[in-house]
């Protein structure tokens, strides 16, 4: 505490003391200066230098000498260790280029968490408290243009990596300079500051841009400057310019111009139309050009009408993730690229939205949203202020003055940062907090700084749970069930659900051993979002999370809250990837009339579901009988309608996709018109034999084993060759919600020595009146059945077609337990390592390395790993293909629906199942043994932070008979 107090008082002090004549405020709380980098500079030949690479890195309590470290980058995640009160020390040599003489030369530090104090040849320049967000430092005074020295002397663990939870959250020291540091110079009178802002007119035909500008002088003497704008569009053409007033600028003063431009039918940015224009700021003193800056700007403007959010006149519906950010090999500090990549991603998946929890994002990420088309709410670097996921605040009171300059600071670096991008569109003061009169404060802090968005706070605005009122412009509420979206409607503000849909994660060591939970997860959230769609009070929704939270640390741990995300965090998709693109997908056909094929066409009821499109601006196209063609639609955004397919009289089956203007599937379907085929007669020869312990049956060229103690088939072989050692038993698969962990008070408790978990078949104690007899249908074996604690029946019926019909009732009376899944169960050698299925999707196409694909074969390539993972080893191939004991993701998941599913061996002998679509099929490895659990009854997993409709068709056994039927044929 002592350690924390001290840090507190020292940032405070920065926060509230002038650092220069020319700095704003806004209600007493000073506002940083970020300078905009230049284009241009009169006499310089490139204003920009790039400090990223190596620095020298030292630790000031350690006596080792310094070593190499990156920049960008976290030093835990270099194999440093910095304790909590030790500082880190980086240093650089600084080459300033001999023309910058005579101009203001500045650096930016993108993020540096958590404290920062900036040297130059041993006279501080600057200090900074906060992380994820840029600042500057002026070094001109104290540089000699000779061998000039950049110190940074980093502390972690400080007062705002508290209040932001960022070093809890991500399970180890968040600490070093994680974000890119620029040097770059600026004119002697310069822009200090640039902020845009677009309005259009009542009928959003005709906008105004109005361009705020800070000129500061650093001269002794009074000057001139008036400022030259253009507009150009995204070809290049001139499409407004306009000289601004003239001003005097006094000495050693920042002054304000401000001028503004009217733009005939500009084309609007929305995340459909990321129309984005270049913005030419040409500064002239006393005539003559000083400095250009460049700035995109998207034409787009917000209001809230009732409880509704409006883009451009439009009411919009989000549908999102949120997204930290995380490389499991570089930590919460990554790339330009892989924030580009990100969003690329996300947008193929048919996001329009993300919020970028729990901190803001890089302006290379911001840079992607504008250009790609992604609406995005910016979050405070602000989390768990009074509330039970962060412990501090049992000693701390979240209603505390002294914390207040640190939040508003993670306020204002956030607005400062990012308020000249058109793709952010709220602005969230932080996350999962409780309301207070600190808060009251930053949110109008916030709104006078930029009036053009409105703001966010994420509690919950129903309940009695952290629901202390809050006044932020846009409600907010995480993880409601399936009735939430109904409730928004009852609010007076937009409602937002800023978590939803939580992915499975807790579950560990369910996820560990059955993979298919992640597919399960697609169909609950298409109905979901269905819900949010419709009711207007609703502004959408991200779903938590976007990206496995996961770091690979140097020393081999591996640490994180784990597999929470659609992608992973090496940004392969997992199954919920393609469940969230189609739930999200703009298309929705809600019924296919093939009663119209006789006319030469089929009819599709479509809903438009984009904000801002009209189907007329989407490619549609038809694949039937070996061709193609275009079709077109009129259908208008957010409407409904009907589109004809032309087709042939006999077709069957075809193809449709819709592509957007960037060449995007933004949805596909696929069609068939059923025809049922019978399946080929075929007949084989039946008999039975009895032994006193045993019952042999032969079907043709398979004969089976039956232990009249147990009434277990305990062996099925095909001339001589083994093709099952156990099976078909009943098997009752419990939920199972181990998070594997270790003690935690957040669930932050991911790591490597976590197992997948071991099934049985229920322990059958022995079979009563155990018959056997020839029927007409076949032979005949029924029995009673005796379990721990519960009772049954079972049959077998061995027809004359080559079937085994098995089918069984148990009771539960008093033992009442939550199964996860419910059926028969083989076992199989281990040679029998192909598996192959056919199943009723619930959707009817798949990418084609996607585990839940409608039709597939794939192999058991079972690996030995010691842990969830093989620590800071990249994988080379798809999700579906990683693997641990149990075989890979692809053969060891539930195949849900299946109308077939079969196991073969190298030399073709197979065991298939031949279902109606209603049973689910799994198989692994377990005990040198293929289980092949066939299940009558499976739910969506033990998942415990997510509720309805993900929970739904859970059940327990108190009083229940659970039965089915399992059918094989031996090929």
């Amino acid at each position: 505490m002592k350690k924390i107090t001290i840090i507190t008082f020292l940032c405070w002090f920065a926060f509230i003391c002038p650092a220069a004549a020319q700095t704003k405020s806004i209600q007493n709380f000073e506002v940083p200066v970020l300078t905009p980098f230049p284009a241009a500079v009169a006499d310089v030949s490139s204003p920009i230098v790039s400090l990223n690479g190596s620095w020298d890195f030292d630790i000031k309590e350690q006596t080792q000498k310094a070593k190499k470290i990156e920049v960008p980058g976290e030093w835990e995640m270099q194999g440093y260790s910095v304790k909590e009160g030790q500082t880190a020390l980086y240093t650089k040599k600084l080459a300033i280029p001999a023309n910058w003489k005579g101009n203001q030369i500045k650096i930016r530090f993108d993020a540096v968490s958590s404290h920062a104090l900036v040297k130059v040849n041993g006279k501080t320049v600057g200090e900074h408290e906060g992380s994820f967000v840029p600042f500057e430092v002026d070094i001109t005074k104290q540089l000699t243009y000779k061998e000039d020295i950049l110190e940074v002397e980093v502390q972690a663990l400080t007062v705002s990596d508290r209040l932001a939870c960022t070093s809890q959250y991500a399970c180890h020291t968040v600490g070093g300079l994680l974000r890119k540091v620029t040097l770059f110079a600026v004119a002697p009178i310069y822009i200090a500051e640039a902020n845009n802002n677009t309005v259009f007119d009542a009928s959003y035909n005709n906008a105004s841009l109005t361009i705020t500008n800070a000129v500061t002088s650093t001269l002794s003497a009074s000057e001139e400057a008036y400022f030259q704008f253009t507009l150009f569009d995204a070809t290049g053409k001139v499409v407004a310019k306009k000289t601004s007033a003239v001003k005097k600028i006094t000495a050693n003063t920042t002054a304000d111009i401000e001028t503004v431009l009217v733009i005939k039918s500009p084309k609007h940015w929305d995340p459909e139309h990321p129309y984005l224009y270049k913005l030419q700021t040409e500064l002239f003193v006393n005539n003559n050009k000083k400095q250009t800056n460049e700035q995109k700007v998207g034409f787009r403007q917000i209001v809230i009408k009732g409880n509704q959010f409006f883009v451009n006149g439009k009411a919009i519906k989000l549908h999102g993730v949120n997204r930290h950010s995380v490389h499991p090999l570089t930590g919460r500090s990554i790339s330009p690229t892989l924030d580009r990549t990100d969003a690329e991603l996300f947008k193929a998946a048919n996001c329009n939205y993300i919020r970028t929890s729990h901190y803001p994002p890089s302006e290379e990420f911001l840079n992607a949203a504008d250009e790609l088309g992604l609406f995005v709410e910016s979050e405070a670097s602000l989390t768990w202020i009074q509330h039970h996921a962060s412990p501090i605040w049992k000693l701390w009171s979240y209603t505390d003055e002294k914390f207040l300059p640190f939040m508003v600071r993670a306020n204002m670096d956030n607005v400062l940062a990012g308020r000249n991008h058109p793709s952010i569109i709220i602005w969230s003061l932080g996350n999962e907090s409780k309301w207070s009169p600190l808060w009251e404060k930053v949110n109008k802090i916030v709104k006078e700084m930029d009036p053009s968005r409105p703001t966010s706070f994420h509690d919950q605005c129903w309940g009695g749970f952290n629901n202390a009122g809050s006044k932020a412009d846009v409600a907010n509420y995480h993880y409601p069930g399936i009735n939430g979206p109904k409730a928004t409607d009852t609010m007076s503000r937009p409602t937002l659900f800023g978590e939803y849909a939580h992915l499975s994660t807790y579950n560990r060591r369910e996820l560990l051993s059955d993979p298919g939970v992640r597919s399960a997860y697609n169909e609950p959230l298409v109905q979901f979002y269905d819900s949010i769609y419709k009711h207007k009070g609703n502004l959408g929704g991200a779903i938590w999370s976007g990206i496995d939270d996961i770091f690979h640390m140097p020393d081999g741990r591996i640490v994180g809250y784990g597999p929470w995300g659609p992608l992973d965090a090496w940004r392969r998709p997992k199954p919920e990837y393609y469940g969230m693109k189609k739930a999200y997908s703009p298309i929705r056909i809600t019924n296919v009339n093939w009663g119209t094929i006789a006319k030469g066409f089929v009819e599709l009821s479509v809903e438009n579901r984009f904000d801002f499109t009209s189907l007329k601006e989407i490619k549609i196209e038809v694949k039937a009988n070996g061709g193609s063609k275009l079709i077109s639609s009129v259908i208008p955004a957010r409407g409904e309608g009907i589109i004809r397919v032309p087709l042939d009289k006999k077709t069957t089956g075809f193809y449709i996709s819709f592509t957007n203007s960037n060449g995007t599937i933004v949805d596909e379907e696929q069609y068939e018109n059923k025809i049922l085929t019978k399946l080929e007669d075929r007949k084989v020869a039946l008999s039975f034999s009895e032994s006193e312990s045993a019952i042999t049956v032969k079907q043709g060229e398979v004969s089976y084993l039956i232990n009249k103690v147990t009434g277990i088939v305990t062996n099925i072989t095909k001339n001589n060759q083994t093709l099952a050692t156990q099976g078909p038993v009943f098997c009752f698969v419990p939920m199972n919600d181990e998070d594997g962990g270790k003690p935690n008070v957040a669930g932050e408790t991911y790591q490597n020595n976590i197992y997948p978990v071991k099934n049985y078949p229920l322990y059958t104690l022995f079979a009563t009146d155990l018959t056997v007899k020839q029927t007409e249908k076949g032979i005949a074996v029924d029995m009673k059945t005796a379990y721990i604690d519960v009772k049954g029946k079972q049959s077998y019926l061995f027809t004359s077609d080559g079937k085994l019909e098995t089918t069984y009732e148990v009771e539960y009376g008093e033992t009442d337990q939550s199964p996860y899944q419910y059926g028969m169960l083989m076992q199989l050698p281990k040679h029998f390592d192909q598996l192959s299925w056919k199943r009723k999707g619930e959707f009817t196409i798949y990418p084609e390395n996607d585990i839940a694909r409608i039709e597939g074969t794939t192999m058991l390539n079972a690996k030995h790993i010691n842990g969830v993972e093989e620590p800071g080893v990249a994988p080379t191939g798809d999700w579906k293909d990683d693997a641990n004991d149990l075989g890979s993701n692809d053969f060891r998941s539930t195949k849900r629906h299946i109308e077939s599913a079969q196991l073969q061996d190298k030399t073709g002998n197979a065991i298939k199942v031949l279902s109606d679509g209603t049973q689910a099929s799994r198989s692994w490895l377990q005990d040198e043994q293929i289980q092949w659990l066939i299940s009558d009854y499976s739910n969506a997993g033990s998942e415990p932070f997510y509720g309805t409709p993900h929970s739904n068709g859970r059940i327990k056994t108190k009083n229940k008979r659970l039965k089915g039927k399992l059918t094989i044929t031996i090929n």
